[in-house]
């Protein structure tokens, strides 16, 4: 990513590298957030967003007479409708329109990203000799994961349809789901999303942008 340098990025008082290439509005204040804990957004515009790569949730201040439309992509490179510092920030902080929207636009980055996120369902692996990473997946348990791994065995799943078709699941909502989840930070373990605090990060994202990019 160019035009902006490491230290642009902040989490509180903790700067860290900043990795997204764009983002996705969730929700737009033209005449900011009074409850937002960030000063600088009370009264001056701000939206709230998530990360296309890492599914970051950030808070952005428009450049002077720039609106964002819900749901519209925004870049960080150096045609950027944004000032800086762009702050990382957490579930809790999102707002209810924010949270709302959530779902959607991370709907949104896996179909655009449909064949990585389609090989999850064929790289995914055990984490102990109890518990399979599939069955972390809302709605999957032992007997579906046992019969994603006997079909993937017979043939690699190639499109979200023929997970639907093979597996019998609907793969974008449970991919969804379980990331939303993630993003709340109160699971044990994290597929996608890296834990804040506690919890045992399996990596996958990693994984699988190494495989494709």
């Amino acid at each position: 990513m160019t035009g902006y340098r490491r230290g642009d990025f902040r989490r509180g008082k903790r700067r860290e590298a900043f990795k997204e290439p764009a983002a996705i509005i969730l929700d737009f204040m033209e005449y900011g957030n009074p409850s937002d804990r960030h000063f600088m957004h009370r009264s001056n515009p701000v939206a709230q967003a998530v990360g296309t790569k890492y599914f970051t949730l950030i808070e952005v201040t428009p450049l002077p007479t720039v609106r964002f439309e819900i749901f519209e992509k925004i870049t960080f490179g150096p045609e950027s409708k944004v000032r800086k510092p762009i702050l990382v920030i957490t579930y809790d902080d999102l707002t209810s329109v924010s949270r709302t929207n959530l779902p959607e636009a991370i709907k949104r980055i896996i179909l655009e990203n449909e064949k990585m996120f389609v090989e999850f369902f064929n790289i995914a692996e055990p984490v102990n000799i109890k518990l399979h990473t599939l069955e972390l997946l809302p709605g999957i348990g032992k007997k579906t994961m046992r019969h994603i791994l006997e079909e993937r065995n017979r043939k690699p799943f190639e499109s979200f349809e023929d997970i639907r078709k093979r597996a019998k699941i609907d793969p974008v909502k449970t991919l969804v789901d379980r990331i939303v989840a993630e993003l709340s930070g109160t699971e044990k373990y994290y597929l996608f999303i890296k834990p804040r605090e506690r919890g045992l990060y399996l990596g996958y994202l990693e994984r699988l942008y190494e495989e494709f990019f």
